[in-house]
């Protein structure tokens, strides 16, 4: 559906039947490699209905990923128009659906021009790393080069990985966007604001907006008072002016404007870790999620406290339900690469022709076989926050086949979270007891029962998998003035779960452990930076 289509009225057929499931609440779920429309009913939780649209990564140079806005938005306005049908086609009346929530992708940066309202350059996603220089050029300011110089006051280590550094890469390298700047007219934002603008309006009064959860990726939020930072705004030299209002979690933002649910308001918004963590029905301090995906990310419920790590961890805002409910903080491990070190094997390697392949593949063989991949594409993120680290498969033989390195890559995806579950009982100083995960690879048995034995806990697994989904659901649906999900945790449906449990004894497990941590450590250091090629003329490159 074109972007412009004028709304009509939604006609009921005779046998499409009102209230069938009660009041509904329709979620837009904006991933890196997808976008969906799921409507869930909010008595009961239940899935109801959901289309899905791939979306193309842009691969312009070595290291750079992008997106096209213009297919991010498109594919939203034609996922809620799939949805819709599909509702038809089961008997219930859309005009159940009393809200929309969404969830995002987060750190993706888009910059647009607010006249015409169209890009002005593609989206530059979260795990696109050319921005390596400019880090280093911005570390240059910062005393003894310290990455973690702003972290007291954001949260977050300077890295290749948060909006704000590739909104100075935007204004230092692309003409179009500073001369947008000069003239009044750029308008940033995460993915999140992007979709909020258009479905809102666009230049016809669309809402310019973020959530707390999405602006504390930026590097430009104070994480305590939840307002856009001067002093980290002169930083980066980030003029204000473009930055979008930031608003809580859950409230009603605006109203959908176009297509099949115009007139629905839009009441919830959360960056994609933290839909999961409210999805996962997670509110207690010392619950944690993780959430499979393009990469890998571990949540951990601080409450009301602000923890800063010392162990590589970030601290971010989990939620704000609500413009006068309390801000919830977590501790965040991140790992770049997770499913999509399964999608290079599918489409770099052609190891597998799709992604649910690798686990039938990797079950033809009991064990790696002393290979271990360590899928650093983009760096290494938490705990280690090293850039120049790269990928690197080692321990092949003449044994080794496909099927090694394919259960190797799911290996590393559960060595990647063993290594941020360590950090997160190091700053907590509270061993978690199990794991809640969720996300598109959890559905991957295999990847489970590997993620039990080298934990050495319990994983758990809701057979619904929907939960990043289900918590832009729940924000949009227990907003003031919508009112149909509550937010009593006594309320909610029981939940059912897979378990899974550790079968290896723990010197099977910490050897091979120590096996993975000698790879990570032969993976660092490998792309030069700057920094390393001083140290090469002054003769003082790190050795291991």
């Amino acid at each position: 559906m074109n972007q412009h289509s004028k709304a009509q009225p939604m006609a009921s057929p005779t046998k499409i039947v009102s209230g069938k499931h009660g009041p509904l609440v329709g979620a837009i779920d904006q991933g890196t490699s997808s976008t969906r429309f799921l409507t869930f009913a909010s008595k009961t939780s239940e899935l109801i209905a959901y289309h899905q649209v791939e979306i193309e990564h842009i691969l312009p140079k070595d290291g750079w990923v992008e997106e096209d806005p213009m297919e991010i938005l498109n594919s939203v306005y034609e996922c809620i128009e799939n949805t819709v049908e599909k509702l038809k086609d089961l008997e219930i009346d859309p005009r159940d659906i009393k809200a929309i929530g969404v969830s995002n992708q987060r750190e993706t940066t888009i910059v647009w021009d607010k006249v015409t309202g169209k890009p002005l350059h593609n989206a530059i996603v979260w795990l696109d790393n050319r921005t390596t220089d400019t880090v280093e050029h911005l570390l240059d300011k910062i005393p003894g080069h310290d990455k973690e110089y702003l972290k007291k006051k954001c949260g977050l280590p300077l890295s290749t990985y948060f909006s704000a550094v590739k909104l100075v890469w935007l204004l230092e390298n692309i003409p179009e966007v500073k001369q947008a700047v000069d003239d009044g007219r750029c308008m940033f934002g995460t993915v999140d604001t992007w979709i909020l603008y258009n479905l809102t309006g666009g230049t016809k009064g669309g809402v310019h907006i973020t959530d707390v959860t999405n602006a504390s990726r930026t590097m430009l939020m104070d994480i305590e008072t939840l307002m856009w930072d001067e002093y980290l705004c002169n930083f980066f030299a980030v003029p204000m002016s473009v930055l979008p209002s930031i608003r809580s979690s859950s409230e009603i933002y605006g109203m959908l404007c176009d297509g099949p649910l115009a007139g629905v308001p839009i009441s919830g918004c959360l960056g994609d870790q933290s839909a999961a963590l409210v999805g996962q029905l997670c509110f207690n301090i010392g619950q944690a999620k993780c959430t499979y995906g393009t990469g890998c990310f571990l949540l951990y419920n601080t409450g009301l406290e602000i923890v800063q790590s010392n162990h590589g961890l970030l601290t971010t805002v989990a939620y704000k339900l609500g413009p006068n409910r309390p801000v919830q903080y977590a501790l965040e491990g991140s790992v770049a690469i997770a499913g999509a070190a399964v999608r290079w094997l599918r489409d770099n390697l052609s190891i597998i022709n799709s992604s649910s392949e690798v686990e039938k593949l990797a079950l033809t063989v009991n064990s790696s076989h002393g290979v271990c991949f360590v899928p650093a594409f983009a760096g290494l993120y938490a705990p280690y926050w090293q850039p120049d680290a790269r990928g690197i498969i080692c321990g092949l033989t003449q044994f080794t086949t496909k099927a090694h390195i394919a259960r190797a890559t799911l290996e590393a995806v559960c060595f990647q979270v063993r290594e941020i579950l360590d950090a997160m009982d190091s700053d907590t100083g509270v061993a978690l007891k199990q794991l809640l995960v969720d996300g598109g690879m959890a559905v991957n048995e295999l990847l489970m029962r590997l993620q039990a034995d080298l934990l050495g806990i319990c994983v758990v697994r809701p057979q619904m998998s929907e939960t990043t989904a289900l918590g832009a659901a729940i924000a949009a649906g227990a907003a003031e003035g919508i009112d149909v999900w509550s937010l009593d945790s006594n309320k909610f449906p029981s939940v059912t779960t897979d378990v899974f449990e550790p079968s290896i004894l723990p010197t099977e497990r910490e050897s091979r452990y120590a096996k993975w941590k000698d790879a990570v450590r032969r993976s660092m250091h490998w792309q030069d930076t700057p920094d390393d090629a001083n140290r090469k003329r002054q003769g003082t490159e790190p050795s291991f």
